[in-house]
């Protein structure tokens, strides 16, 4: 028992110099996403090709719902193979409108894809930034103050670093 307290008590004693001697800092990530263009154009470039999505499916919406209205009209005066003809039609053409839905836009679409792809390849960006700001100013520890972080000593906000570095990367001599 001896053993166990003298323990806990040269941890008490030895543990807030270890922290003493780190370095930590922390950087605003939602500012970094809102002020580093590359953010920006991804989002809107994203947001366009939503757009496109969306008016093709509306574009087919509007189609089948024109082919069910006609269908409609003529269901009662038409043959019953004509009805089935055209009710197959219209199953088809549903079936393709949800395939184009997933395809685009669904959690294994080309949309959803793309952004990720452009997610990545920004945040790999933001990523070398921090780290080449730890390494230069000598940090062991950078937190993301957007995420969990209450009170931050501004000066221990990197922020403004990483974004600096974030645009010497997008100069055209660094690409």
């Amino acid at each position: 028992m001896r053993k166990l307290l003298f323990g806990l008590t040269v941890l008490m004693v030895t543990t807030p110099n270890i922290f003493s001697q780190s370095k930590v800092g922390f950087v605003q990530s939602d500012r970094i996403r809102a002020e580093f263009e590359e953010f920006k154009d991804a989002e809107s470039q994203l947001q366009m090709e939503f757009r496109k999505v969306q008016f093709e499916y509306q574009t087919m919406l509007m189609s089948i719902d024109s082919m069910k209205k006609s269908y409609e009209t003529q269901r009662l005066m038409s043959s019953p193979e004509w009805r089935r003809e055209k009710e197959q039609e219209i199953a088809v053409r549903e079936q393709t409108i949800q395939a184009f839905q997933a395809k685009k836009v669904g959690p294994e679409g080309e949309l959803y894809k793309k952004q990720a792809q452009m997610e990545f390849e920004i945040l790999s960006k933001v990523k070398r930034a921090v780290d080449k700001v730890a390494a230069t100013k000598e940090y062991d520890f950078i937190i993301d103050g957007s995420v969990s972080l209450l009170f931050g000593n501004p000066t221990y906000d990197l922020t403004d670093d990483v974004l600096y570095e974030l645009r010497k990367y997008s100069l055209p001599e660094a690409n």
